[in-house]
């Protein structure tokens, strides 16, 4: 079957737009008389910087709204509804699906007001609110000796709102799990406008909405689970020839009983841009790079787990070496959280993927991704949480001389080299507007409907975040 076409620049809209005159206007009027003048944008040049995320230009949004309580999100919310308008949710925006960026004439719910933090180190808990940036979380409870353990690349600017919307992992993923694991409970606004508290009770609404990407609700407050830290980690990195090498000794080291802390993969075209941004003093004739913590609070078991992955990489043709000291285990890990402004000075727009496959095929599909990308005659990079089999293919484009059409339809095969291996569209990113394509390849008509039905139940006007996430029922 073939995917409708991928939508690069805007999307048709899933409802009819309003009109751009005066009705519009009255909306922000309303809005204005509502919230206050500082929590609305209506000029156009204000409004212009809200039509993208990381990755999706979409188009104008009809007034942004800046909510600073959870009751401005109820406001909005319903005077959107009287107005027919759509909503879209937006956290820092370093999205890369597409799932802040309106698909049609909307308002724009940016929470990066909405920043309120609270510790319960007696309970191991934070309440967070969605506009918190990720990384504050772990700062805010590391003093009562507890952190957060869900780490996107992003942690520096994305936010728990965000995180929740694609329930976002990070490389401590594979040991200590993703977003969507630490949460206890949460607060959303719905459709209609009406508050609901969640916990993570049987019918688990709250994991529904998790990785909704803010289709079915708006997150106004999340609960989570604090840990301690671990206390001994063990840094190496091994080299290979070539991908499969490495794919290769992520498998034999698991299957030996490790448990890496962190587990990441880069090849060698990703290690040569982070070498040429960070000159980090990476190997630059490696076909492929690992990147591994060793983790826990007894030494001997985590110096026996590193001898478990040295031993993988070392049998699978790798050249091991280890981190001597924080300085150096620091700057390797550096090398891994900066390969997207380090692929950001290659080309001036890249692709994303973000597909999952089960680890005893990641030898062959890093494989076939390195194949096809060479085939097409553009730049393909590989990186990503290789533990759990979640990996980033990135393709490197310009979009003022090369095809969008042949970006979507290498996209296309790196999905379908996922699908035919018993993997999945996505670990983390999310689908968005850039995945949503590939729905009807992923899962059956009747899964479809199913998921519609979800859809209309939490949100039966389809005002939350339209053209993202499914298909049109149409087959359109």
């Amino acid at each position: 079957m073939q995917p409708e076409k991928l939508a690069l620049t805007t999307t048709s809209p899933a409802r009819k737009p309003r009109s751009k005159g005066g009705a519009d206007n009255a909306l922000a009027a309303e809005l204005t008389r509502l919230l206050g003048p500082k929590k609305v944008l209506s000029n156009l040049a204000e409004r212009l910087s809200y039509r993208f995320d990381a990755i999706q230009f979409g188009v104008t949004p009809l007034a942004v709204v800046l909510p600073e309580s959870t009751e401005d999100v109820i406001a909005t919310v319903k005077a959107a509804r009287r107005a027919g308008v759509s909503i879209v949710g937006r956290g820092a925006a370093s999205g890369l699906s597409g799932g802040a960026a309106p698909m049609q004439p909307s308002v724009v719910i940016s929470f990066t007001r909405m920043t309120d933090l609270q510790i319960f180190p007696e309970r191991r808990e934070a309440v967070a609110q969605p506009g918190v940036i990720t990384l504050a979380v772990t700062d805010a409870a590391r003093p009562h000796g507890l952190i957060y353990p869900p780490d996107p690349a992003s942690f520096r600017t994305s936010t728990i709102g965000g995180n929740l919307g694609e329930n976002a992992g990070g490389p401590l993923c594979f040991k200590y799990g993703v977003t969507g694991d630490y949460v206890t409970a949460l607060d959303f606004v719905d459709a209609q406008g009406e508050l609901h508290t969640l916990g993570r009770d049987a019918y688990d609404l709250a994991g529904l909405l998790i990785g909704s990407e803010g289709t079915l609700g708006l997150i106004t407050s999340a609960t989570l689970r604090l840990t301690p830290p671990p206390k001994f980690t063990r840094t190496l990195m091994a080299h290979f020839a070539e991908v499969g090498q490495a794919a290769e000794a992520v498998s034999a080291a698991i299957a030996a009983g490790a448990v890496p802390g962190k587990l990441e993969f880069m090849d060698g075209a990703c290690t040569n841009a982070v070498e040429d941004y960070l000159h980090l003093g990476l190997p630059r004739d490696a076909g492929a790079v690992l990147l591994v913590d060793t983790d826990g609070d007894d030494l001997d078991t985590v110096e026996e787990e590193r001898a478990l992955v040295e031993a993988a990489c070392l049998e699978a043709g790798g050249h091991v070496r280890r981190a001597e000291g924080e300085v150096e285990a620091a700057a390797l890990w550096q090398a891994r959280r900066s390969v997207s402004p380090a692929l950001g000075r290659i080309r001036p727009q890249r692709m994303n993927e973000d597909i999952v496959v089960p680890r005893s095929v990641l030898p062959e599909v890093v494989r076939q991704i390195r194949a096809l990308g060479d085939a097409s005659g553009f730049k393909l990079v590989q990186f990503g949480h290789i533990g759990d089999g979640n990996l980033h293919p990135n393709i490197l484009f310009d979009p003022r001389t090369e095809s969008e059409e042949a970006v979507h339809h290498l996209a296309h095969e790196i999905a379908l080299v996922a699908l035919r291996h018993g993997g999945v569209l996505s670990g983390e990113h999310g689908i968005g507007t850039m995945k949503r394509a590939f729905m009807r390849d992923a899962v059956d008509g009747e899964t479809m409907t199913a998921l519609w039905n979800v859809k209309r139940a939490l949100d039966p006007s389809g005002a939350l975040n339209p053209g993202k996430i499914l298909p049109e029922e149409s087959g359109a």
